[in-house]
């Protein structure tokens, strides 16, 4: 193996592809499960699931990976026997699958951190595969009754002869077709065909046929198994001078038949190993001079670490405050008598400024992904957490093409996995309790994703028994998380949110999902940290919907600048809904608490200044201004001193020793020597509607 620095880099290339392997491999099992619960064929799921196995076994060995490539061996062996027909498509066997990709991540990020060995115990998983091959017994060999010429037979691959005899076996109908290939397009030609055929019917097996073929073409032969009939097939075909033959039972034969020329000539020793793509290319090479072939790589996908779009992104921020700077110079430009130097300037600064927007925009879509790839995950955990818990549950996904920031998405899939935990433990019940309330037996998890402006929201509902709102009076009473008259003054709305506060349950029993009051709050946690909003709505008997909003990118966003108290700060323009310069006497208190009323709706206040312990004297209410914000369904008025304009940052932590200041997110530089902080709204708006703000504020920025 490969030391150094381009040994460092070729193994984490290996566990780029292994993670793009293993994310297919459990695409691939979902498909299979499908089937499986819907009594449908799916070979090909089977031979992707063997292929993505197979490679990511020579991958692990090529690198040393000693763990993951024995576990990958284990279950190719039990896939070759699933390809064959030796084993059965069984939930058993579904579920020793699902287990083994679920090893191959564990081993995976065990490799990745560098830590602790994983808890895999691959012997032991070893054991259980072998338990479930089982080699059937010798039985009748359905192809002797069929007339398939010895010669044809011979050039089959046992998975092909598989197949021929799986179909005959439920009673498909066996075609062989025949078609004519122009050679210089016969790569693009045989695709459509296949694609055409698939459609219709499966195919066993295709190659070419020795008889017949000319000096610029080749007859192609292929042997399709379907259930539909001959005119069918032919209309899928869509080719006239295609010619296909049924393959009878040879006690069907009442007369000699014409001779059908052979698939192939008498194999001989050499034959029977040759690939179906080395039959194809030969022709087609001996036509062409060999200078003719392409070295050029068929893909244009280039895979990048996401440490180096952090990178690129940063110096485009940077970007982003000399363009600022630069801006501010033009303008002092602007008042000098060379109108000639003034007007270069400007025009210099616009051209800057264009294509470095192109290049923000361009850096900003390298790093979207589409949800599909976290949804995915999120289907195995709803099958592996049904199962375990013996509930039925359908999952119905729309908005999986839905692209949020990579670095997001990775952060998001802790808080999906608790919700999906939550919803098929606590909300969906059991499929005799469902009957006796008129629901329909599956219960139904729905994932649905979509853009609004510059937010992606994520909703998750069941239709399950709901949250019952004096349960979690009760229960934040009993668990000391509110005293009684607190829990008795709150609103619904307010009670549901309890859910979200750490320690709280309303489980007495401790089980390996739930109870333990953890899951909720390190949703909100997480959520909040990533600059969003959870939401939660819940009707007893009806259903529960955890609604999730979140920002596009946290990479590079653009702020608003604002004064409080002679300090500047800033807040991301995605969550502001318009500012406005507060009306003389407009502000009531209402059970403590200041609003304004706005266009005939009750907004809540927050005056920044008081909220962080500001020093300094305030300006009189005339001469403040309020700036709108909204996170999720949430809306808040920040009253502030005075607006500075509009300009595009990018936000720098704070460190470990201030991370956890509440109402800030980090801070920027705006390039002519001035740091400012950026407010942390999703916080903000939290913590004043919740009410827990201490009168005196929650920080001391100072």
């Amino acid at each position: 193996m490969a030391t150094g620095k381009d040994g460092d880099k070729a193994r984490d290339e290996f566990l780029a592809e292994a993670q793009e392997l293993i994310e297919t491999l459990s695409r691939d099992l979902l498909i299979l499960d499908e089937g499986q619960r819907h009594g449908q064929r799916t070979p090909e799921a089977v031979n992707d699931l063997f292929r993505g196995v197979h490679t990511l076994k020579g991958l692990s060995g090529m690198f040393g990976f000693e763990r993951l490539g024995r576990l990958s061996h284990v279950l190719e062996d039990l896939l070759e026997d699933l390809r064959l027909g030796r084993v059965e498509l069984t939930q058993p066997v579904l579920d020793v699958l699902f287990e083994g990709v679920e090893s191959f991540q564990r081993l995976l990020s065990e490799a990745t951190s560098q830590g602790e060995p994983a808890n895999t115990d691959v012997e032991g998983f070893s054991a259980r595969v072998k338990s479930l091959i089982r080699a059937k017994a010798a039985t009748h060999n359905v192809l002797e009754d069929y007339e398939l010429d010895p010669s044809m037979l011979g050039v089959l691959t046992e998975y092909e002869e598989h197949r021929l005899r799986s179909n005959l076996l439920e009673g498909l109908s066996v075609y062989r077709l025949r078609v004519r290939l122009s050679l210089d397009v016969i790569d693009s030609a045989l695709e459509e065909l296949k694609d055409r055929v698939k459609s219709i019917a499966e195919i066993i097996t295709y190659l070419p046929s020795m008889e017949g073929g000319a000096g610029d073409a080749i007859e192609i032969e292929m042997l399709l198994a379907t259930r539909r009939g001959e005119g069918e097939l032919r209309a899928a075909l869509h080719r006239p001078d295609a010619s296909l033959s049924l393959v009878l039972k040879k006690s069907r034969v009442a007369e000699p038949r014409p001779a059908v020329p052979s698939l192939a000539p008498p194999p001989r020793a050499s034959q029977r190993a040759s690939s179906v793509a080395t039959a194809v290319v030969k022709p087609a090479a001996a036509a062409e001079p060999q200078a003719d072939l392409s070295l050029r790589s068929l893909t244009t996908v280039v895979r990048v670490d996401i440490r180096k779009l952090d990178y690129l992104m940063n110096v485009v921020g940077e970007l982003g405050t000399v363009r600022a700077a630069l801006s501010r110079l033009v303008d002092k430009l602007r008042s000098t008598v060379d109108l000639t130097l003034s007007s270069e300037a400007h025009r210099v600064w616009r051209s800057f400024s264009r294509h470095l927007g192109e290049v923000q925009a361009g850096v900003l879509d390298i790093r979207m992904v589409p949800l599909a790839q976290l949804f995915d995950k999120v289907a195995v955990v709803v099958r592996q957490v049904a199962r375990e818990q013996k509930k039925e549950v359908r999952l119905l996904i729309t908005g999986s093409e839905t692209e949020v920031d990579k670095l997001i998405a990775e952060e998001l899939a802790d808080p999906m996995m608790h919700i999906v935990r939550n919803a098929i433990d606590h909300g969906v019940e059991a499929s005799d309790v469902r009957a006796g309330l008129g629901k329909p037996s599956p219960a139904t998890l729905a994932v649905n994703a979509y853009q609004k402006g510059n937010h992606v929201v994520i909703e998750l509902s069941d239709d399950g028994r709901g949250i019952d709102s004096n349960l979690v009076r009760e229960a934040a009473v009993r668990k000391g998380v509110l005293t009684e008259q607190a829990a008795g003054d709150l609103s619904r709305d307010e009670l549901l949110n309890v859910t979200f506060l750490p320690g709280f349950s309303t489980t007495r029993q401790v089980t390996d999902l739930s109870g333990r009051g953890i899951g909720m709050d390190v949703v909100k946690t997480n959520i909040t940290r990533l600059g969003g909003a959870v939401d939660l709505e819940s009707e007893v008997g009806v259903g529960t919907k955890v609604t999730i909003t979140l920002p596009i990118t946290l990479a590079i966003i653009s702020a608003l600048l604002f004064e409080v108290r002679g300090r500047l700060f800033a807040i991301p323009v995605a969550v502001v809904q318009e500012a406005l310069r507060l009306p003389h006497g407009a502000v009531r208190t209402v059970e403590g608490r200041e609003v304004l009323t706005l266009r005939g709706t009750t907004l809540p206040l927050c005056r920044l200044g008081d909220l962080f312990r500001l020093s300094g004297t305030e300006e009189l209410e005339s001469d403040l201004f309020v700036i709108v914000i909204m996170v999720g369904n949430r809306r808040l008025g920040v009253c502030v001193d005075r607006l500075a304009g509009q300009q595009d940052i990018v936000i720098k932590g704070l460190g470990r020793s201030l991370a956890r200041v509440q109402g800030i997110s980090g801070a920027t530089d705006l390039g002519d020597q001035r740091l400012v902080l950026v407010l942390d709204a999703a916080s903000i708006v939290e913590e004043m509607l919740a009410g827990r703000v201490n009168p005196v504020g929650i920080g001391g920025v100072q």
